[in-house]
């Protein structure tokens, strides 16, 4: 019974690898349900989730670790190209402030607003103290807005990216 509880946030660590670049984010999610279910003493009885996005995350950067390095001219073989595309599109702006930042800021800043964890919870996921998340938030947050204030902004004469998807279907 208590495992049908930790199984019900599969959906939520498969987003989690998907928006993370995973080439297959549901068998991330079922590897992270494997692991839960040998060690369901370890996961925590308030909210899996931490414990879970944590699992998923180790298992992402052995994925990566293992991906073909490419070639000094190209892509290695079977390498591919793009993660897999996301349901909802995110402005382009905003995307490209997201790409500017570390990759601890991002992920303290897509823990709260993606995963919808709070400030001690996501803490719990990344194994530091509250404490030290809500300065690592804090600067984050700082630091993607400076990066949304300094963008680009479209040419507005130019096509929105998600018109010239429609066209090309």
């Amino acid at each position: 019974m208590r495992f049908r509880g930790v199984f019900a946030h599969f959906g939520a660590v498969s987003a989690y690898a998907r928006r993370r670049g995973s080439g297959d984010p549901e068998a991330v999610a079922a590897e992270v349900m494997t692991v839960a279910w040998r060690r369901l003493a370890d996961v925590p009885t308030d909210d899996a989730r931490p414990w879970l996005f944590a699992t998923a995350r180790n298992l992402l950067l052995a994925e990566w670790r293992e991906r073909p390095r490419p070639a000094a001219g190209g892509r290695a073989a079977g390498d591919v190209a793009e993660p897999p595309s996301q349901p909802v599109s995110i402005d382009p702006e905003v995307a490209s402030a997201l790409r500017s930042l570390s990759v601890s800021d991002r992920e303290a800043l897509l823990l709260v607003a993606w995963e919808d964890l709070s400030p001690k919870l996501a803490a719990q996921a990344l194994g530091i103290g509250e404490g030290a998340f809500r300065v690592r938030l804090h600067r984050a947050r700082r630091r993607f807005s400076d990066a949304l204030a300094n963008a680009v902004p479209p040419d507005p004469r130019q096509p929105h990216p998600a018109a010239l998807e429609m066209e090309n279907r």
